[in-house]
């Protein structure tokens, strides 16, 4: 489904997002839409143009750029960090001019309004409406174009608390007669030091806020600019877009592989650990596929380019991190349709604010009523209520990239912290996946030989990893084997053809029994093999059993362990696999698994974890073959190994690059870690607000209670946002757990 990225600009608060996410919908065509408030990006997929969307958002009142690639994405890093200085500089000018006044009225050393003394005021006045125009412009420009769309941002209470204080300011010093003596105040100093602290607080922010683009930059930073081609026999470099499909590329010790493709001359060793998270090289030779973005220790080689640009495996590992960072869990979006109503709510208790504090309020109740309504209005900004869940799935994921975990969207970021079951299956996921033949029984009427040419006769048809076990032991043995006909595969139970004229059925115990053959005595030695984690299967020609071939699975050295770590956060581990329940339950005493579900038809699987939900489970899969892609699809949380079928990676919520279990913990704990932030992150932004605004509004001073500066609330709203942003950011302080 086409997709098109945006960078959007004048974007001030959480209510914005709201405005933004309404402006996409709007247009047809358009399936899904991701706003992002704290990278001030949105994605959008159907079948819609750049063109459309982006006018949307235009006539929505925000600015906004298509982001087709890398060099788009750095112009708007470019375009951020000229905003972060702008900002810097906005808070200098202001604070420059708003502090030395306050300190000034802090000394008692303030002229009166009169004589001299105006002529002091009418500069102040010049130099603090100066300060609203070079640092605070784009909160009044930002608040026209909310109100020109019937919306109420950020930009809106800064704007009405500054200008209203500004302009009343200004009424008292050119026109006192009209206000009484007792609130003849000026606040050109509270406007002036407002705007410096909401532009250092931004500042603060947008600082912090880079910080969680960490991840994504890290990745593309693996890409060379550069790659050695090999054209009409001569070698040369090029910038790395210029590469095209099939050519012929040089790869030097010491250098990063360019781009996905075959080896066909040398070898070397590679470092994937960028993609695995293994640290130790892995051995390279001539047919093996390399990576591009991973390092070639030693050793020259020729590679084949097999996939370019977009289509490399890094640069969909790019695509998936940046979808899922801009996506939101269902916390969020609760988040946000708070934050759509907030504004709105505060401008309400502003009005209820001014008007009690004029009708009921002591003497000067105009300085009261401007002093209370314009600390409401600078208070309550939602900045940290839209912030507290995006930057932390920026962080979460970001973090789970960085452990070789590849995390779809942010829902399945929020599933995974609430799994208390996990479903395995065996071949490829418990063990290596790389299945040997162990043992060979002929029956009474056949050797060895004979009955190992008959099973990779049968098994050539076949791409199960035990026929692949099969064939290479035939193989070693120089083996040829005879043509096959008529194969077919019975699903769950093994294969059938014609060899040489005669029918043969290779598979297990239950095959033998659908087609009414019996094993004899066998039967005893498949139960032995069974019980020392081998597969037993059955062969039989021509409606007789010839014999009996075992083959052995090896476990994963670190699966025990890892499933030590999901046992001890309190999960229960369930073993699911369609082979024989001997072996399965073999192995299961090898890793610590004390249930097993064996002998299950791929049909089966998605059933089964279907009951186990039904039990009130929230559950989780893990899988890498064809036949667990029902299953992944049908559990809470799907977990593809990465090392698995691609259509077993894009059934899953979460693909574990690594091969390994300990993916599994660790994208539990990423998840619980990225929660527990963004509970932590809501519930200060809430009690920030909750506490705050009251405060602000003065019901504590009938009770004895202080007022609340003005100046104090701009510094409390500006830090709420530093300290929301600060927070997810320890996130990419945490190591999801202690292992070997």
């Amino acid at each position: 489904m086409p997709r098109v990225r945006l960078s959007i600009g004048g974007m001030a608060c959480a209510g914005c997002v709201g405005a933004v996410e309404d402006a996409l919908k709007s247009v047809p065509g358009v399936v899904t839409v991701s706003v992002n408030f704290a990278e001030h990006t949105a994605e959008t997929s159907g079948d819609m143009t750049a063109k459309a969307v982006i006018a949307a958002v235009t006539a929505a009142g925000y600015e906004a750029t298509e982001l087709k690639g890398a060099a788009d994405e750095e112009e708007k890093a470019v375009a951020e960090q000229a905003h972060l200085r702008a900002l810097w500089r906005q808070a200098a000018v202001a604070g420059a001019i708003g502090f030395p006044l306050m300190l000034v009225g802090w000394l008692g050393l303030m002229p009166p309004l009169e004589g001299v003394g105006r002529f002091f005021w009418l500069v102040v006045a010049g130099l603090s409406l100066f300060v609203l125009w070079y640092a605070g412009g784009r909160f009044f420009s930002g608040a026209w174009k909310s109100f020109v769309n019937h919306n109420a941002t950020m930009d809106t209470l800064v704007a009405l608390g500054t200008g209203t204080a500004w302009a009343y300011s200004t009424l008292v010093l050119l026109w006192p007669a009209l206000v009484p003596e007792s609130a003849r105040h000026l606040y050109f100093e509270a406007a002036a030091i407002i705007i410096a602290l909401i532009n250092l607080g931004g500042a603060l922010e947008m600082r912090a806020r880079g910080k969680t683009s960490e991840a994504i930059k890290r990745l593309i930073g693996l890409t060379p600019e550069t790659a050695r081609v090999v054209r009409k026999g001569r070698e040369q470099d090029v910038p790395i877009e210029l590469v095209g499909l099939g050519e012929t590329l040089r790869v030097r010790p010491g250098e990063k592989i360019p781009v996905d493709g075959v080896i066909i001359d040398g070898g070397s060793m590679v470092d994937e650990s960028m993609l695995t998270g293994e640290p130790m090289p892995v051995s390279m030779a001539v047919g093996d596929e390399v990576v591009g973005g991973t390092l070639n220790k030693r050793g020259s080689f020729l590679m084949q380019a097999k996939h370019v640009g977009a289509d490399t495996v890094l640069a969909r590992i790019v695509e998936r991190v940046r979808q899922a960072q801009n996506s939101k869990p269902a916390i969020g979006r609760l988040a946000d349709r708070i934050a759509s109503v907030f504004v709105p709510t505060v401008l309400i208790i502003a009005v209820l604010t001014c008007l009690v504090w004029f009708n009921f309020g002591p003497e000067p109740r105009v300085s009261y009523m401007l002093v209370t309504t314009m600390t409401v209005l600078i208070i309550a900004c939602p900045c940290a209520l839209g912030l507290a869940t995006p930057i932390a799935i920026m962080m979460g994921v970001g973090k789970a990239a960085e452990q070789g975990i590849l995390i779809r969207n942010g829902e399945a970021l929020q599933r995974a912290g609430a799994l208390d079951t996990v479903v395995l299956d065996k071949t490829g996921t418990v063990t290596e996946g790389r299945p040997a033949l162990t043992a060979v029984v002929p029956g009474s009427d056949f050797d060895e030989t004979e009955l190992l040419r008959l099973a990779a006769a049968i098994e050539q048809g076949s791409e199960h990893p035990l026929a692949e076990a099969v064939l290479q032991a035939a193989r070693e043995r120089d083996m040829v084997w005879p043509a096959l006909e008529g194969f077919a595969a019975v699903e769950g139970l093994g294969v059938r053809g014609c060899v040489e004229g005669r029918a043969v059925l290779f598979g297990n115990a239950r095959l033998m029994a659908d087609n009414g053959i019996e094993p004899g005595g066998l039967v005893a030695r498949a139960e032995a093999l069974a019980f020392d984690a081998q597969t037993p299967m059955f062969l039989a020609v021509d409606g007789r059993i010839a014999g009996l071939l075992a083959v052995s699975d090896p476990v994963k050295a670190d699966s025990r362990e890892a499933i030590a770590r999901l046992q001890a956060r309190g999960i229960r581990v369930v073993l699911l696999t369609g082979d024989n329940r001997a072996t399965a339950e073999a192995v299961a005493r090898t890793v610590g698994v004390d249930e097993v579900i064996a002998e299950v038809l791929p049909g089966e699987k998605a059933d089964r974890v279907a009951v186990l939900q039904g039990e009130g489970r929230v559950v989780g899969m893990v899988g890498d073959g064809i036949n667990d892609a029902p299953a992944l699809a049908r559990a809470d949380v799907g977990f593809a190994i990465g090392t698995g079928t691609d259509v077993a990676i894009e059934s899953a919520d979460v693909t574990l690059m690594r091969g390994s279990l300990h993916g599994v913990a660790d994208a539990i704990a990423v998840s619980r870690a990225t929660l527990r932030n963004i509970k932590q992150n809501l519930f200060g932004a809430f009690i920030y607000n909750v506490v705050g605004i009251p405060v602000a509004a003065g019901v504590l001073y009938p009770f004895g209670g202080p007022l609340l500066n003005p100046v104090i609330a701009g510094a409390a709203m500006a830090l709420s946002s530093v300290t929301v942003v600060s927070n997810a950011n320890r996130l990419r302080f945490f190591r999801p757990g202690d292992r070997a």
